[in-house]
């Protein structure tokens, strides 16, 4: 097979994106977002934001993060985020997908997307960093816009809501305070379950 056709391959295969629905609501509330809006949302925040993170970044890298970062969910299929159980196989589900499919392309661009698809997970860099709270403050904002509707499908707690996204402090201090200022509006409108904190 040539560099192309194994190229053309993958771009056929990581289509399968748009199959993968997530649980947070479009704005409009009317159905769930896929893997692959969620992937272009992140990647115009990280471009439009980038201003905030708490050190300089590569913004470049960090729109491949986003790009890249939930294609392994084509195999291991979308893990909610307050899924407790599905937490349990999540990183064995998703390094099997990633081998799988970076394996599809040429060896030098398998190797950089396995990379930055590790480098993400990780949250070891400012680009890890500042992707992870972005990739956390996009189904915030949607699940604001939309009166918390997937928060009370779910009966998520402030708990919750706190310690599953506290990292995003990490990435963006000035994100992490957006956040917060959610929660709080949301947990007053009883849309976020209020608990003992």
């Amino acid at each position: 097979m040539t560099r192309l056709e194994q190229q053309m391959n993958f771009i056929i295969e990581i289509d399968k994106l748009k199959e993968i629905v997530r649980q947070t609501y479009i704005s409009s509330a009317e159905r769930k977002e896929t893997d692959a809006e969620h992937a272009w949302h992140f990647a115009i925040m990280a471009v439009l934001l980038a201003e905030y993170a708490n050190e300089p970044v590569d913004v470049m890298k960090v729109v491949k993060m986003a790009l890249i970062h939930d294609l392994v969910e084509i195999d291991a299929g979308d893990t909610y985020l307050y899924d407790e159980e599905g937490a349990k196989t999540k990183a064995d589900r998703e390094n099997k997908a990633a081998d799988r499919l970076f394996h599809m392309l040429p060896e030098d661009q398998g190797e950089e997307f396995d990379s930055i698809w590790r480098e993400f997970e990780e949250r070891k860099t400012p680009e890890a960093r500042f992707a992870a709270a972005l990739d956390r403050l996009q189904p915030v904002m949607l699940n604001d816009a939309t009166n918390g509707k997937a928060w009370e499908e779910h009966g998520i707690t402030e708990e919750q809501v706190r310690s599953h996204n506290e990292h995003v402090k990490k990435g963006s201090l000035a994100i992490w305070e957006y956040l917060e200022k959610i929660f709080d509006k949301n947990i007053e409108k009883g849309k976020i379950q209020r608990s003992s904190l």
